[in-house]
This record gives C-alpha cells, structure tokens and sequence, in this order.
C-alpha cells in the first residue's frame, strides 16, 4: 500500500503531537550549553555526562594552550603548558563564556561519543563506513581523492577526541575569526589566519563530499551504510540544517527531531525507522509520521529555530 501523505495543517491535533515533541527535545538541547559553563566552572555533577563534560573541557583547553603558543611565536600544534600556567587557565575561561564555541565543541564531543556507541552496538567503523569505501574506488578520479582525503581527516578527528583535543583549523570560519579575535596580534597569529582554509577542514571535507555526490547523497541517508559523519553531513546539506543539530538528534532522547529531520529529507517511513533504530534501539517512532509530507516537516524544523 502507498503511502499516505496530508496537509497537517488541516489536522491541529495531529501535529501538536509533533510540535510538543519537538519542542520538549529542543528544550533540552537549549539548556545545555548554559549548563556545560556552569559546570566547566565548578565541580557540579549530574547533569552532563562525565564524558562529554571531559571532552568539552579538553578541547577548551586545547584551543586556548593553541592560541598562547601561537602568540609566543610557537607552532601552535606545540601548545603551551597544559597545567600550571595562569594565562592557560584565564583564557580557557574566557573561551567558555563564548556560547557558539561551547556549543561547536559540545557537539564535536557528541559525535565522537554517539560514534563509539554505533560502532560498539552495531560495528559501524567511526572512520571507514562502506560508503566511504565506494566513493575512494569511485571512478571519478576527483570525487575518489576527495574520499581519501576525507578518509585522513576523519581519522585524525577520531584521534583528536581520543585525546580531547581541536585543531585550531578545525574550526568553522565564523568560530575561527571570532577565536584569534580574542587573542592578542602576534606573527604567529598572522601566520594561522594566513594558513587557515575551512574547505580542507573535516568539516569542509564532508561538505564538499556530500556535493560531489550530487543526487547520489541520498545513499548517505542510511548510518549503517554512511557512517555518523557522513550521515550528519548529508542529513544537514538535504534539510538544510546546522550539522550540529543533525549530530544532536542521533543522541538518545532526541527521537522525535530525528525522526522529522529524515523526514524533511524526504525518507520513507521505514527507512525513517531503521534510523532510529540505529540510534536509539528503545526508540518509538513518532506517530503520524508517515503522514507529514517532507515540506511541512521542513516548515516545523524552521518554526523550532526561531522560536
């Protein structure tokens, strides 16, 4: 039997029950970043688990302990004294009270950990999903270098969690000016803004991938096949959403944006579910979801950010 699709604005009841979710979901995901400053700043415990507040930390750390050896006229990639340096600890917290870096490194720590648990569950490798190994066997020769090259970046990006670190050149462009904005002028500074291309970053490499495959990025839709990198990047590109947020709703209890996010990509009820699955094995599918169509569930998505 096909499947059914309707104007949900005709059926109020039907998508409160999506708006509710939704918004119960982005509730939750608001309160964390004022809730990982608190605790990066106290010893407070509970609220965030132990390993993504470790995480979050780590990479705070790293950045500032990048930007000091920056100033002094070091390779950044030497950093600076990781304890017992006032001006590590002053401009670490400085940096946490920046809450679009907070949030950037609160969802790097949620896709490095949400990886580790796919791959323990369900075997998905972190770093080379089957869809990764197509696309280096492509017979585009430019779409399979862009593959290897991705290949190396997600590699040191699982290194890099491991050992709760950010390469400054890592980041998005906006987070990136903003950071050395914040640090004092120096050679050293000059040479990273110099040195800086957010197209060669994991991130930009993902993106540029996801391009490349063109109509084909569909088939980055499937996490088992993907892998949660690929996945989010692809998810984001065809809903037109912050990755952050696809990254954020593979976290357990985030079932309901999941659910709409692969709807507005345009996935079929059971695809939809096996995601779900996927993510959160206890995971109910929301009801009714077979009955939003890909644009409505789009228009919910955008009406929950500006809200």
């Amino acid at each position: 039997m096909g499947e059914v699709t309707m104007d949900l604005g005709a059926d109020d009841a039907v998508e409160a029950i999506l708006r509710g979710g939704l918004a119960r979901e982005a509730r939750a995901l608001t309160a964390v970043v004022p809730v990982l400053r608190h605790l990066l700043s106290s010893e407070a415990q509970g609220l965030v688990s132990e390993a993504i507040l470790a995480r979050v930390r780590g990479m705070i750390l790293d950045l500032a302990a990048q930007l000091l050896a920056a100033q002094a006229g070091r390779d950044p990639a030497a950093r600076a004294p990781l304890a017992g340096h006032t001006a590590l600890d002053a401009l670490a917290e400085s940096l946490t009270g920046d809450e679009a870096l907070l949030a950037h490194c609160h969802a790097l720590a949620t896709e490095s950990l949400v990886a580790e648990r796919l791959h323990q569950r369900h075997a998905i490798d972190p770093v080379l999903s089957p869809l990764l190994q197509e696309l280096i066997a492509a017979e585009d020769p430019a779409v399979a270098a862009l593959a290897m090259t991705t290949l190396a970046a997600q590699s040191r990006f699982v290194q890099s969690q491991r050992r709760m670190e950010l390469p400054l050149g890592e980041l998005p462009a906006e987070l990136f000016h903003a950071l050395l904005a914040r640090a004092q002028d120096g050679a050293g500074l000059a040479r990273i803004q110099a040195d800086y291309d957010e197209a060669t970053s994991r991130l930009g490499l993902l993106a540029r991938l996801v391009a490349a495959m063109r109509r084909g990025a569909v088939a980055a839709l499937a996490l088992d096949h993907a892998g949660l990198a690929l996945f989010a990047s692809a998810l984001a590109s065809e809903t037109r959403s912050p990755r952050g947020e696809v990254v954020l709703a593979a976290h357990e209890g985030q079932g309901v944006r999941l659910a709409v996010l692969l709807r507005a990509a345009g996935l079929a009820v059971p695809a939809i579910e096996r995601q779900m699955v996927l993510a959160e094995p206890a995971a109910q599918l929301p009801p009714a979801i077979g009955a939003l169509s890909a644009t409505r569930a789009a228009e919910l998505l955008a009406a929950g950010r500006a809200a």
